[in-house]
């Protein structure tokens, strides 16, 4: 080592790999591979609406192609956000929990258009695919909620403090 070179650490402080992270916690993993499918379909729809809406069995109309498009955009949204917080070293149980919720409108919201003859029944693979992720969710959220849920400023006891 000269006067010119930085000493080196003993060891260098490395972040573990994507084999390692996923392995460490697989459900966190899992749900991070769901949030870029829900990203990266979320992306197609807004230019390929129409090609989408007739997968799914739906009406390809201006309205119906712009509609999706901004569907398309809050999914990017949603599972950008959702990755985001799952790559942070501490997951945000908010982000968890209202990813869940989203997850669980979208199984409601296509269920009803399957019912109401908007969809195909072969979109109720997307339903299902998003109720799944929905409890999935809701699991993870269970595991790394704090023991008492913060109620925010009113407090548990419904008064503040």
């Amino acid at each position: 080592m000269s006067a010119h070179q930085p000493a080196q650490p003993a060891h260098h402080a490395r972040q573990p790999g994507l084999l390692a992270w996923s392995r460490a916690d697989p459900l966190r993993a899992i749900l991070a591979a769901i949030a870029i499918i829900t990203v990266v379909t979320g992306a197609v729809q807004v230019p390929f609406g129409g090609t989408v809406l007739q997968l799914i069995g739906a009406d390809s109309t201006p309205e119906t192609r712009q509609l999706f498009g901004t569907v398309g955009m809050f999914m990017v949204v949603v599972g950008g956000l959702l990755l985001h917080t799952l790559l942070n070293a501490v997951p945000s149980p908010e982000v968890v929990l209202w990813s869940g919720i989203q997850k669980a409108g979208a199984f409601g919201a296509v269920g009803i258009g399957v019912m109401n003859g908007v969809f195909a029944p072969i979109a109720l693979l997307v339903a299902f695919f998003d109720l799944a992720t929905a409890v999935l969710l809701f699991v993870y959220w269970r595991r790394i909620s704090p023991a008492a849920v913060d109620l925010g400023p009113v407090g548990p006891q419904g008064r503040t403090p």
